[in-house]
């Protein structure tokens, strides 16, 4: 099917061409329109134009309207205030325009005009360390925006740069090699999640005491950093099985929050050590990266020290290590020659934003970054406890993913026991695990990325208030009319007048393309979080003030508001699905 082109785009290309009719001096002006509480839609660009042209405005505004042929979407237009238009569409356009939507899998939106390649970097555990809050908001924000990066036709790769490398392997391995059976499994024992983190956890936490206390160990701990860095096989081995039992865990937890990861998206730091030599003797040969004290560094004017010197971005240290600068330049170079990216879009916390400003520079200096790529880190905030500090466990340990996921599960079956009518135990645990990871990820994905935002399990899993609970019942509420509907099939009937109730819940289903070509393009999911919360408030008020199963009511005005309902529920559950977020048909 065709994508449709929406009532507000319609209006504007409208006036637009009244625009230039009335005003051929003006060029190709714009209406300036946008949703209005007077009217449909209300055109401000008038006031502009009047200042350009040294005129009127509500003249030449009058002049617009005049302009303007007659048609069949616009039923009404009024000049208002000093020179604005409020413009009031058709009952039979809206309904016209949904009927197009329904008729199309994609509910009408449109593919990007212009798709490129996005590599995405998102979901960055580390290796033999458990998961903690911290770690949430990379993996739900990034499964997001691929999502949504998909639907608008934008070819994706995700990229998951764990952290794999580093001096802390030379202590675990060694560890391993003097106490051989600590990851040991059992004959065919299918090691679960929790079990792989605690032997890990079990390993790092002797290793660590044996290193601290025995001068001899850590010798041969630093010696062990030495053969792993230049490929010792036997130490390689040993590395590949931290990593291997750090996957099983992983899993375990991207399982419990609803995502799939794969395993050659999996690239971690490690991937990249091939390219390392070879990346810093390009930027100091091109005179991008200089020596400075026995470091190879980058300056920049405009990043400055307390003290008002440079600070430079260190690739490569005095004692020969790689900084991660190194790793993330290497990176770059990977994903913009080898695969092809048009843009780079890194979902990281906001309190790197300096690094990756200067690794960002860095590239562009080095021309690895040019015109036809863009590298953006979409920034993120800290997850708050209530108290508006850095959530934390009583004993002021850092929260531990799957336990956080857990509590979320265990307080939304709790709510879905509640209000359970006809569930059997089974749907009541199922519809409480999508309730309650569906509400660990509406909190991150409502709230714009850039900012903080408090952890409150009471408030996500409530019924009320801009939850994805809320959003969740008003989708199985349409379901359930849907059943309750038998064999009344929802058809559009454009005939019909609409109630005030329909029309502003029609206008804003039919603007779903639009909002998700501003999320796609500014990477800002919390727009359509936004949006699928205002359509289920408008849901709302359309049930209580238009009966939809009145058997009082004419056949085809049954017909029509039951297909008011199905396209809200099949818009309702695109946007979720989009954020990641499940619908069940019964709560």
């Amino acid at each position: 099917m065709a994508p449709v082109t929406s009532l507000a785009s319609t209006v504007d290309q409208r006036i637009a061409d009244a625009l230039s009719a009335a005003l051929p001096e003006a060029g190709s002006a714009d209406p300036l329109l946008r949703r209005s509480d007077r009217a449909d839609f209300q055109a401000n660009g008038i006031l502009a134009l009047a200042k350009k042209l040294k005129g009127n405005p509500r003249e030449l505004a009058t002049r617009v309207v005049a302009a303007l042929p007659a048609n069949d979407v616009i039923k009404d237009i009024e000049v208002s205030g000093p020179g604005f238009l409020n413009i009031t569409v058709s009952d039979r356009a809206i309904t016209e325009t949904l009927a197009a939507r329904a008729a199309d899998s994609r509910l009408g939106v449109p593919y990007a005009e212009q798709p490129g390649t996005t590599v995405i970097d998102y979901a960055q555990p580390n290796v033999a360390k458990e998961m903690h809050v911290g770690h949430l908001r990379s993996a739900v924000i990034g499964a997001a925006m691929v999502e949504i990066l998909e639907f608008t036709g934008e070819k994706v790769v995700r990229r998951h740069h764990i952290g794999d490398w580093g001096t802390q392997f030379g202590m675990l391995i060694q560890y391993l090699i003097e106490h051989p059976h600590e990851l040991d499994h059992q004959d065919g024992a299918d090691l679960g999640g929790e079990t792989a983190m605690s032997n890990l956890n079990r390993l790092y936490k002797a290793s660590r005491a044996v290193f601290d206390s025995d001068e001899e160990f850590k010798a041969r701990a630093r010696q062990r950093v030495v053969a792993l860095q230049a490929g010792d096989k036997e130490t390689l081995g040993l590395w590949q099985r931290f990593v291997d039992e750090s996957k099983i865990y992983f899993y375990s937890v991207f399982d419990k929050l609803d995502m799939e990861i794969h395993d050659p998206d999996i690239v971690g730091e490690s991937g990249y050590n091939d390219m390392l030599e070879e990346t810093c003797r390009l930027l100091e040969d091109s005179g991008v990266a200089v020596r400075s004290e026995g470091a190879l560094c980058v300056f920049f004017d405009d990043v400055l020290g307390p003290d008002g010197n440079r600070v430079p971005l260190i690739v490569k240290k005095s004692n020969g290590g790689y900084g991660y600068a190194a790793t993330d330049l290497s990176a770059i170079r990977d994903r913009v020659s080898n695969l092809d990216a048009t843009t780079l879009l890194y979902v990281v916390d906001a309190r790197q934003s300096l690094h990756f400003k200067m690794v960002f520079e860095t590239a562009r200096r080095a021309g690895w970054l040019n015109d036809g790529v863009q590298a953006v880190q979409l920034a993120f905030g800290t997850v708050l406890g209530k108290d508006g500090k850095p959530f934390k466990t009583r004993e002021g340990e850092t929260v531990r993913l799957a336990d956080l996921l857990d509590e979320a599960v265990e307080r939304a079956t709790a709510v879905v026991r509640e209000k359970a009518k006809d569930l059997s135990e089974e749907e009541i645990a199922e519809r409480g695990t999508q309730v309650g990871i569906g509400a660990v990820k509406y909190a991150d994905l409502s709230t714009s990325a850039a900012r903080d935002y408090k952890f409150d399990l009471d408030q996500m899993v409530s019924l009320h208030g801009d939850t994805s609970v809320y959003i969740q019942y008003a989708h199985a509420r349409i379901q359930s009319i849907l059943r309750k509907a038998g064999g009344t099939v929802p058809v559009a009937h454009p005939e019909l007048p609409l109630a005030t109730a329909e029309r502003a819940l029609g206008l804003h289903v039919d603007q779903f393309g639009e909002v998700l070509a501003e999320v796609s393009s500014g990477y800002e999911p919390h727009k359509l979080a936004a949006y699928l919360y205002q359509l289920s408030s408008l849901f709302t008020t359309f049930y209580d003030q238009c009966k939809v199963l009145d058997e009082n009511n004419p056949a085809e005005l049954v017909e029509n508001r039951l297909f008011l309902c199905d396209i809200t529920a099949r818009t309702l559950r695109q946007g979720l699905a989009l954020l990641g977020i499940r619908a069940p048909e019964r709560l």
